[in-house]
């Protein structure tokens, strides 16, 4: 019995998978290994091709049953015939604790520094840590593209739901991370690939790491802040009598000031640049590199303009203050050095631990082709996804309040620009430490910053539309161009 229209229709309703809303049908299902249990779990790769010819892959890890399992029905993928283990019940296995243990034997099997094969599945370690074979399985439920299953308090199995050729950045970020002794992230533990029917490069399918239990979100931390702020300002604003505080002082005062933990981030985000500039590759930009970064920008403009111009008229009035702040960026007599970055940063992608600050999915930007995403590029592509990240934070918390706020609405945004700026002075402080930021650093940061606001508001018009005036206020804000909405 085929197994495509299970998968098909199961594909359909899985959140990670990236082809929702568009024709398209199951066109191989390619067994990568089989590992023994109970349950038997089997790895498979699913092709997905769409009408225009594309093709995407993505991997189904599998518990097979030979009765069903009521406590696991959610994740039924379906009854049917299996060539190799007969009649079974078949269930996306990271659902399901049984087939997770499994899974973490077949890691724990393997010695440090060594590998060990199972089919065509080949598991890699590297740290000196003995895996907890006997705690349970814990799925995380909020991730939109791969999943995440946590072990205990010990480790974290991160299984890659659309996979390509060649190795996966997280992992290979994560492995130089480790082996230099970086405190900002996670240590990581081992991975799998599968070689087996590849003509090109192994596909990386998942990997383990330390499980950071105590972590906070540093998303979180910061909309606590600008939230305890907002709620506490009009006390603040007069103290005492006679005493009038200007916004950046009552941000100061309150227990919404995230100053010093942003500045740590800073700090943290620099040194992890600096080992990833000594790992891997980088390669020195002259002026006509300089001037191809403009151009991308100016193209990814052009096409925002075009394709959300019924969605959002008003971004084509921003448009040639735009060009300018690009433009500038021609116009720098400067080498750069580009090296690897995390290429998709900002603040939901940072934890915060007890000591210091932890960095997490070194995956890059998931629209961009896996071979662009491994290239050498701009830091300051990072630093400007961080900063737009606490404008983000400010004015979000800002929206929450705003409802009912009437002629206080004017007071609430002054103080949340407060609290951006305060948060976004502090995080350069702490990246750029004793090194004074130099006029081109500023042109490139102010022009990464406007190409990622540019980005922004074509999510957001196409997601949220509610949301679009957040990126076209930064606009205004970064152009000068007065137009915010």
């Amino acid at each position: 019995m085929s197994r495509h229209p299970l998968m098909t229709a199961y594909l359909d309703r899985a959140r990670w998978f990236g082809g929702k809303g568009r024709d398209h049908r199951v066109t191989d299902v390619r067994r990568v290994a089989t590992l023994p249990g109970p349950p038997a779990v089997t790895i498979d790769i699913v092709t997905v091709r769409y009408p225009d010819g594309s093709e995407e892959l993505y991997q189904l890890p599998l518990a097979h049953y030979p009765e069903p399992q009521e406590r696991i029905t959610h994740a039924l993928v379906g009854p049917h015939t299996d060539d190799a283990l007969g009649s079974v019940h078949s269930y996306d296995a990271v659902h399901d604790r049984e087939a997770m243990a499994v899974y973490l034997r077949a890691f724990a099997a393997t010695a440090p520094e060594d590998t060990s094969r199972v089919g065509g599945l080949v598991f890699h370690r590297i740290a000196e840590h003995e895996l907890d074979t006997e705690t349970h399985s814990t799925l995380f439920s909020g991730e939109q593209s791969n999943s995440s299953v946590a072990f205990g308090d010990d480790s974290l199995l991160k299984v890659f739901r659309k996979v390509t050729p060649g190795s996966n950045p997280d992992i290979e970020v994560h492995r130089e991370l480790t082996r230099a002794g970086s405190p900002h992230v996670a240590a990581l533990y081992g991975w799998a690939e599968t070689d087996e029917g590849t003509s090109a490069e192994p596909i990386d399918l998942a990997m383990i790491q330390q499980f950071l239990r105590t972590a906070s979100d540093g998303w979180d931390l910061a909309l606590a802040g600008v939230r305890t702020l907002l709620a506490e300002a009009d006390e603040l604003a007069e103290p005492r009598p006679g005493e009038r505080l200007d916004d950046d002082e009552v941000v100061l005062r309150s227990g919404g000031d995230f100053a010093g933990e942003s500045e740590r981030l800073g700090t943290a985000v620099a040194e992890v640049h600096e080992v990833l500039r000594d790992h891997f590759p980088t390669t020195r930009w002259g002026a006509a590199d300089v001037a191809a970064i403009a151009d991308g920008m100016d193209a990814r403009l052009e096409a925002q303009v075009r394709d959300l111009a019924a969605l959002v008229p008003t971004l084509a009035l921003h448009a040639p203050a735009l060009r300018d702040v690009f433009d500038a960026v021609r116009h720098l007599d400067v080498s750069l050095t580009a090296q690897r970055v995390h290429g998709d940063l900002h603040l939901g992608q940072t934890l915060r631990v007890v000591h210091n600050w932890k960095l997490v999915d070194f995956e890059g930007e998931p629209a961009k082709p896996l071979a662009e995403r491994v290239l050498p590029d701009s830091p300051w592509r990072d630093v400007a996804g961080m900063l737009r990240s606490f404008d983000y934070a400010a004015r979000s918390v800002e929206r929450d309040f705003a409802d009912g706020a009437g002629e206080d609405a004017a007071v609430l945004s002054s103080r949340a620009s407060a609290w951006a700026e305060r948060n976004r002075a502090a995080f350069l402080a702490g990246y750029a430490g004793s090194t004074a930021l130099t006029d081109s650093d500023r042109v490139l940061l102010a022009a990464y910053e406007a190409d990622k606001a540019v980005y922004e508001i074509g999510y957001e018009a196409r997601n949220r539309p509610g949301w679009v005036d957040i990126p076209l206020a930064a606009l205004a804000r970064l152009t000068g161009s007065g137009e915010d909405t």
